[in-house]
């Protein structure tokens, strides 16, 4: 048995797995923030509890493993850097002794999320995989030959901050025109907005007042579908810039399959037809039987199926 942990930034989510990476149990309380040893006592006690619920003994698990947002050093368990969690030199390596002797394991959230879908999910199948997020930013992660890659300073895999469009605009990480500002959901919305604030015609203008002066990802979705001229200009928009990262992607990597996670992507098939026609149509030839896109399965349980099956 093995034993995944997602530290969100809302909530800590425990689960139990087989070695095959199957979830059995999982068990939540909400995030600490700014208190490690609170934090590391509830990852500990959420630990044993979904063990209890399974009926196993705790001596029955042979490692356990961590998702953290922020900075860390796998070697040591250690999250260097927690934003997100209101806290930094957080050691992990012995939280969840006496009950658990076994080895524990730490990495990004956003590659234990590539690795479970790698394991149970989408990735199924395949040797090579790249994952993209597209929620308020872009996140990534790759598997390469079967095996989560992080690069030499554990933070490969930012394929958010890939530039699309040198000198555009400002992204939080300090450089312009990253890929994050051109397909996330947050950019699909500032182009929805450009439309509006160049006087297209758009019954978004309406539904916007009507959401409390409000625009969202699924809004623009929902009027693409009624062919609303300013929805569909910023979504051909951003269909062409994804395709852009996903083709450099594909030139650099040669992944078998690209998984497509996160809000954006729950616009399933939709999203997914005309992006597969303009990664088709901007390939190179000899990259004419690579980048197979794909969606997400596994929703949020991908970063605890991801954090079981950590290796050194």
């Amino acid at each position: 048995m093995k034993i995944g942990v997602d530290l969100g930034g809302t909530n800590t989510v425990v689960g139990l797995c087989t070695d095959e990476g199957v979830l059995l149990r999982k068990a939540s309380r909400p995030t600490k923030h700014g208190d490690a040893p609170a934090l590391l006592r509830d990852c500990r006690e959420l630990a044993v509890e979904v063990c209890q619920a399974q009926g196993i003994k705790t001596s029955e698990v042979c490692q356990i493993g961590l998702g953290v947002p922020g900075s860390l050093v796998k070697e040591t368990c250690t999250l260097t850097f927690g934003t997100n969690l209101g806290m930094s030199q957080v050691c992990f390596a012995d939280a969840f002794q006496p009950d658990f002797t076994c080895t524990v394991h730490l990495d990004n959230d956003a590659n234990c999320a590539a690795l479970g879908e790698y394991v149970s999910g989408a990735g199924r199948g395949v040797r090579s995989m790249v994952i993209l997020t597209l929620g308020t930013g872009v996140g990534g992660g790759i598997i390469l030959d079967g095996k989560l890659y992080t690069g030499e300073n554990n933070i490969a895999g930012e394929i958010g901050h890939m530039v699309v469009e040198y000198g555009g605009v400002q992204c939080n990480c300090g450089r312009r025109g990253c890929l994050e500002t051109y397909a996330s959901a947050s950019a699909l919305i500032r182009m929805a907005k450009e439309q509006l604030e160049q006087g297209v015609d758009s019954v978004l203008t309406q539904r916007i007042a009507d959401n409390g002066g409000k625009l969202n990802a699924k809004m623009v979705c929902d009027a693409n579908d009624e062919a609303d001229p300013a929805a569909k200009a910023a979504f051909d928009r951003y269909v062409a810039y994804l395709a852009c990262g996903i083709n450099n992607i594909i030139a650099i990597l040669q992944p078998q399959r690209i998984v497509l996670g996160g809000g954006v992507a729950g616009y399933g098939e939709k999203l997914l037809a005309p992006l597969r026609e303009r990664v088709q149509a901007d390939l190179m030839p000899a990259d004419c039987e690579q980048g197979d896109l794909a969606l997400a399965q596994l929703g949020n349980d991908a970063g605890i199926i991801g954090a079981a099956m950590l290796e050194k």
